[in-house]
């Protein structure tokens, strides 16, 4: 019993993502999401979107769907970063990192490691299922911020330069989901929902 206490433990504390604010809106602009709605927003664009990750790559798409569901735990301790705001993403690695540490070691020592080992290789990318899973991360706000009328955008002051560098990595694990990533932008960028750069 001390095994499934510790796993429900865990099951119960990440229920405070649901109350981690997102500086993105829903896709009709209501209010902003949360990182539980986006965690499950992610794991069905797995599912859906799986057949454009790169054919020579081949990611696992069970281990792709791990990593989103668990990447953004961490925020529970470390809240959300913005991610154009340079600022106050200094210091996030070492407080993400002190939050990885709380949080997946609540669970028995074998689901702690795995969950652990799941969370670093999304962190550092190299993976063809971290790619994908990085690619589904940076897709998500991009198509949901441009459904939203551009809101966080706009109330940001967010240049198309930093929307294409934030978002360009989607290419290399997907070519297609990068092509309807630039159609996205070029459309927002039309409408005037992003800042021509200077």
């Amino acid at each position: 019993m001390s095994r499934l206490k510790k796993q429900m433990e865990f099951v119960m504390e990440v229920d405070k993502l649901k109350k981690i604010t997102r500086q993105n809106y829903l896709a009709d602009g209501s209010r902003k999401e949360n990182d539980a709605e986006h965690s499950w927003h992610l794991a069905l664009m797995a599912l859906v979107l799986y057949e454009y990750a790169r054919e020579e790559e081949q990611p696992d798409l069970l281990r792709v769907i791990k990593m989103v569901l668990i990447h953004d735990i961490v925020e529970i301790d470390a809240g959300d970063t913005y991610c154009y705001d340079v600022e106050a993403g200094a210091g996030k690695q070492e407080r993400e990192q002190k939050a990885a540490e709380r949080l997946f070691n609540i669970l028995p020592r074998d689901q702690a490691l795995d969950f652990r080992e799941l969370w670093e290789e999304f962190e550092e990318g190299h993976t063809p299922e971290a790619r994908f899973a990085k690619a589904l991360d940076r897709l998500q706000p991009l198509t949901l911020n441009y459904l939203a009328g551009g809101i966080s955008w706009e109330e940001h002051q967010i240049a198309v330069g930093q929307v294409l560098e934030r978002n360009s990595p989607i290419g290399e694990s997907s070519p297609d989901l990068w092509n309807f990533a630039e159609e996205i932008i070029q459309k927002a960028v039309n409408k005037g929902y992003i800042r021509k750069d200077k």
